[in-house]
């Protein structure tokens, strides 16, 4: 049937294009010596990309052809015994320049493999003018219990793109998490692929510093098995749990952090319980000023912080930015379990307008003038705790439901990596540490200390005191 063109009403007939593609005779021995450049163009790349295999097997196979397989051989052992020798007397070091750089080669080659998969899967490809266009590898890192890949991000990609995908990487990988964290550019972001779980033990607790360093209180293990060390000076700490995630373990371990200051007079705790002293009673010497029962004297408590806090930040105003604790000042801490007692379910009108004011005023102005919150609360909707976004540092243990995540930590930190609402409940005292301005949630687990712990450290500091 002939091709018709219809124009202004009538219709043309069109005959039918003929196209024809050029054709070029190329002699034989040209095509072979182009394939026979790409290939050794190809072998050298390769040789040189992968230097850390080829250059050995070269030396192993050079060995073996000039004298024998005995020289590979004693070679290898002779590597074998300088390697284990090494790794006896200085573990630190054959760790960090021997093993994981080699570890890191091998894993990079495995992750490769399954990289093009991984990236399409996880919607982390790009269509583009008809190609498939993938965030590229550009580093491998291995640590204890986890690897770091540094990827380079496709143009128009965010680390948040990642975050939202982290599940599907884990899965795919078969890791138990991966975290996306901002990379050393713009253009990257680092992935940590959590291989093991270095937190599935109790923490024992940890020794009590001399004088405790306000910046750095010791009061648990990171997730790299190093210590963390809580930054109590210009913050106000809120602990979120579930009943049994392990408040107690957070509270107690910041007590003991500062049970040295306590004795030396730098510190004064102050203990509100609403729930009748059942979680603070058993450390009761520690306590300047404890309150459990009265909520009146609860709010008087609040309200006398709040005029500390004035009252320093009126004196120290044009003269310094950080109140130093003395024995004349001490550094005040106000340890609260179970906040909504007083914030929401108090139905005595009165006090509990005295205590959202009170607690308003150190929450907001006590930070620099040495008065401090630590609060400990289960429910943590904004009707329940109105200033929740007054505490810098929160802590999320674990959580029962997903959205809770982002209601304690803030928006977007379960996507990285703050997963609350997946620890287990044979874990208590395992959360992520969340401080404000930071984007990256910390995983780590908070020292146990269990009664008799409490009561001996209660007795031998609150006695000091």
């Amino acid at each position: 049937m002939p091709l018709i063109n219809i124009i202004r009403g009538e219709t043309i007939p069109v005959a039918p294009l003929n196209v024809r593609t050029p054709f070029v005779k190329l002699p034989i021995w040209l095509v072979v010596v182009w394939e026979t450049i790409k290939g050794l163009a190809w072998l050298v790349t390769t040789y040189v990309r992968h230097w850390y295999a080829t250059l050995p097997a070269t030396g192993l196979t050079w060995l073996y052809l000039e004298h024998g397989w005995q020289a590979p051989v004693a070679l290898a052992g002779g590597l074998a015994v300088v390697a284990t020798g090494w790794a006896f007397a200085d573990r630190p070091s054959w760790l960090r320049f021997g093993w994981w750089p080699v570890l890191a080669r091998v894993r990079r080659l495995v992750y490769r493999r399954r990289w093009m998969a991984a990236m399409v899967t996880a919607k982390l490809s790009v269509s583009y003018d008809k190609r498939t266009i993938i965030p590229q590898i550009q580093r491998v890192r291995c640590r204890a219990g986890c690897d770091e890949v540094t990827v380079r991000m496709v143009t128009g990609q965010i680390p948040d793109d990642f975050a939202r995908a982290s599940e599907r990487l884990a899965h795919t990988f078969g890791v138990r998490q991966v975290k996306a964290m901002p990379g050393p550019t713009y253009a990257t972001v680092v992935l940590v692929l959590m291989r093991g779980d270095t937190l599935h033990q109790t923490i024992d607790p940890l020794p009590v510093p001399y004088l405790p360093d306000f910046t750095a209180l010791p009061i648990g293990v990171r997730e790299d098995g190093d210590l963390y060390r809580l930054r109590l000076f210009g913050t106000q700490v809120l602990i979120v749990g579930a009943t049994g995630s392990g408040k107690g373990s957070v509270i107690w371990s910041i007590v003991r952090a500062l049970a040295g200051g306590v004795g030396a007079g730098v510190v004064e705790l102050w203990g509100l319980d609403p729930k009748g002293g059942m979680e603070l009673g058993i450390g009761r010497p520690l306590f300047a000023r404890f309150a459990s029962r009265d909520f009146a004297e609860m709010a008087a408590m609040l309200e006398q912080a709040a005029a500390t806090a004035q009252e320093r930040a009126a004196r120290l105003a044009g003269r310094t930015r950080q109140h130093e604790p003395t024995p004349d000042e001490p550094l005040i801490v106000l340890l609260i379990d179970e906040l909504a007692n007083l914030t929401a379910y108090l139905t005595e009108r009165q006090l509990k307008d005295r205590i959202k004011a009170a607690l308003g005023i150190v929450l907001t102005q006590g930070r620099a003038v040495g008065v401090h919150v630590v609060a400990a609360i289960q429910d943590p909707r904004k009707e329940v705790l109105p200033a929740r976004g007054l505490f810098p540092t929160r802590i999320g243990l674990r959580l029962s439901e997903p959205a809770e995540v982002d209601m304690v930590l803030g928006d977007g930190m379960r996507d990285r990596g703050a997963l609350c609402d997946r620890i287990p409940q044979t874990q208590p005292g395992v959360g992520y540490v969340v401080l404000e301005g930071d984007p990256t949630p910390m995983r780590v687990r908070l020292s146990f200390c269990d009664d008799t712990t409490v009561r001996d450290m209660a007795d031998a500091y609150g006695a000091a005191a």
